[in-house]
């Protein structure tokens, strides 16, 4: 079966403002106040918890390495507690995801968040029901960029890894798909930015270009 394998933080929903006033907890327990902004640090968000950590850090005097990897479990904790304030769907991401089921492709995730995060996520945002499977950080030894994260994805969801391709927004998700020797479909609209430098197989602004874009590459 052919099979589509997205990425989640930035690809299919923006997830930065959560994570950030995750990362704000653990600064204002330590007396610092907040020290990342939703609007201007949301791209450091989407590389995970520890690059919010060290941006946050760098801009205090005094915090060492160690000091990340202590607020880390405290990172992760706050953002359990409080995973979809802010989270939104990125407009027609989900109609885009249904059209590709329809049309006979499956459909996964492949995200280097936490898996059991991941599926809170995704179940209180009302969407698990429509992925056949889901791949986090920890879920296998290994992860993105790994090929095998993303392969492992296309076999849980019962496709065939040489008849696949993977949807992001980072230069993450273009290296596994190079890695894995399958095209990548890149998207633009997230606090990534600018992916063209990326050279991905195709690049999409708007999710109404993602079927045609997949029946291209993959058939």
């Amino acid at each position: 079966m052919r099979t589509v394998i997205f990425d989640l933080d930035g690809t299919l929903a923006d997830t930065s403002g959560d994570l950030i006033a995750a990362a704000n907890v653990c600064f204002r327990g330590l007396g610092l106040g907040d020290l990342l902004d939703p609007a201007q640090d949301a791209a450091t968000a989407l590389r995970g918890g520890r690059a919010m950590l060290n941006l946050g850090f760098s801009r205090v005097d005094g915090i060492d390495a160690a000091e990340v990897n202590r607020q880390y479990p405290i990172l992760l904790e706050a953002y359990a507690k409080d995973i979809d304030s802010h989270t939104v769907m990125y407009p027609g991401a989900m109609e885009a995801v249904a059209a590709l089921s329809a049309d006979g492709y499956a459909v996964g995730i492949a995200t280097n968040k936490p898996e059991a995060l991941a599926e809170t996520l995704l179940t209180r945002l009302g969407v698990r029901d429509a992925f056949a499977s889901l791949i986090g950080a920890d879920t296998l030894a290994v992860r993105k960029p790994d090929p095998e994260h993303h392969f492992e994805a296309v076999r849980r969801a019962g496709g065939d890894p040489l008849r696949s391709l993977l949807v992001g927004d980072t230069a993450t998700d273009r290296d596994t798909s190079r890695n894995a020797g399958v095209p990548s479909i890149l998207v633009d609209f997230g606090p990534g930015g600018d992916v063209a430098a990326l050279a991905p197989e195709a690049i999409i602004s708007d999710y109404a270009q993602l079927s045609e874009t997949v029946a291209r590459l993959i058939g």
